[in-house]
């Protein structure tokens, strides 16, 4: 889910830019994203290569790593980011609150599941959730601060 919900994201971003036939009139927030969303599998990507700790237990016969639950790492990252897109381009109020406790339920039942599968130590998944929530906070810090930016160049102008 998380994996398409950045496909659709993507999927936006293009269709912008081939409508507008510019980088630069592809809207900031969408554009943000897309870094963003690097960030996040760049994370992914070093927290596999570099093991912290170890899994618990062995999967199919062989040590993994294990800080940060790359699976929680990634839900909780990715989802907080289609609540925010949605809250700002969706007008449609029941719509908007039929995903945002679509999105909040799927979170909440991964974030469980990783728990109860017991194939990491509980100190993997909360460091997951510290990092995703710190990474979500960034994004949000900076579009809500081009955003500001760009009101205070127009007010000006």
């Amino acid at each position: 889910v998380p994996v398409f919900i950045c496909m659709v994201f993507g999927v936006v971003g293009f269709i912008q830019l081939v409508k507008r036939r510019s980088l630069f009139k592809v809207d900031y927030d969408i554009i943000l994203l897309g870094v963003y969303y690097l960030c996040v599998i760049g994370a992914y990507i070093a927290f596999e290569m570099i093991p912290i700790n170890y899994r618990p237990v062995l999967i199919n016969g062989f040590m993994e790593a294990s800080y940060p639950s790359s699976t929680t790492l990634l839900v909780v990252s990715v989802m907080p980011t289609l609540i925010f897109q949605l809250e700002r381009r969706i007008e449609n109020i029941s719509f908007k609150r039929i995903i945002i406790v679509f999105a909040n339920v799927f979170t909440a039942l991964m974030v469980a599941g990783r728990v109860v599968s017991g194939v990491h130590w509980i100190t993997d998944i909360v460091g997951a959730l510290l990092f995703g929530a710190g990474l979500f906070m960034i994004y949000k810090g900076v579009c809500l601060e081009v955003h500001r930016w760009s009101l205070m160049k127009s007010f000006r102008n």
